[in-house]
């Protein structure tokens, strides 16, 4: 769904209205206060009168759209870039393509990664895990604004990531508050069924998966990056996606919303095959 099919579905507010409530309801209306069918539309302000509780709702009370000012159809045109934006796309951006200010794009934007988080099923098979730091980089900084160990691990001002993938399948990942491996084992432990196969660099952390997993390890210190089936190019090649998006789409992300921006980019990936991503985030942002 791109912005021209969007403007040609949904040209006026009703359009996205009735569509909301086709998802929603399947056309027939619950007061999400009460939970009767028993209501009376007030079609003058696309609303309805629930005669069980007596109050007044639309399709949009608890959703992404909840008391939003703006028309549905910037909200329909927001989701349609950001789900096309395989790099992301930054609220000044946003802002400019559907004409609204700067914080209302921010706004929109972080109501849009609430509908993309995911939980599903445990991952199996062979699993990729590996952890990247988020932050500055020391030669892109000031020299009085360098810091101890700016680069690898070392970096007190970087956020620690860590996430997993499921060789073609789907990817999980967030912020951690360290990557010891009691932090890392408890994360993998409760993601990745037993049995499975895991594929890891040579970080100390991972000491002891064999026990419940197969573990198979490639040597980067070595410069070895891949040793038969054993790599971890796959959930690299995530981590660059991640990052290029907060280099050159967000510049700065902080670490209190670090794992919606993390959500974003996870969730985009793992419906990049699927051709009704669209609905199915409309489905997820009404629920």
């Amino acid at each position: 769904m791109n912005i021209i099919q969007v403007y040609k579905q949904f040209p006026t507010q009703k359009d996205c209205i009735k569509h909301l409530e086709l998802v929603r309801w399947n056309n027939e209306p619950v007061c999400p206060y009460c939970k009767s069918t028993n209501q009376t539309p007030v079609n003058k302000e696309n609303r309805y009168h629930c005669n069980n509780c007596n109050t007044s709702f639309s399709v949009t009370v608890g959703t992404i759209f909840h008391k939003t000012k703006c028309d549905l159809q910037k909200w329909f045109l927001a989701i349609s870039l950001v789900l096309n934006a395989k790099k992301g796309m930054s609220a000044r951006q946003l802002a400019r393509d559907i004409e609204v200010t700067k914080d209302t794009a921010w706004y929109m934007l972080m109501r849009i990664r609430k509908a993309f988080v995911e939980y599903g099923d445990l991952l199996e098979g062979i699993i990729e895990c590996d952890e990247t730091y988020v932050g500055g980089k020391n030669k892109n900084r000031h020299k009085d604004k360098k810091t101890e160990g700016g680069q690898g691990r070392g970096g007190d001002d970087k956020t620690p990531v860590f996430g997993m993938v499921q060789r073609d399948g789907k990817v999980k990942a967030g912020k951690v508050k360290d990557v010891s491996g009691k932090t890392l084992k408890t994360i993998i432990k409760a993601h990745v069924k037993p049995g499975s196969q895991i594929m890891t660099d040579e970080w100390k952390s991972y000491n002891g998966l064999a026990l419940l997993y197969g573990h198979n390890i490639v040597k980067h210190s070595m410069n070895e990056y891949v040793n038969g089936a054993c790599h971890t190019n796959t959930l690299e090649g995530f981590w660059s996606l991640l990052k290029r998006g907060v280099i050159g789409q967000f510049h700065y992300v902080t670490p209190k919303h670090l794992n919606a921006y993390i959500n974003e980019f996870c969730f985009r990936y793992n419906e990049r095959k699927n051709i009704d991503v669209f609905a199915l985030t409309l489905q997820k942002a009404v629920r």
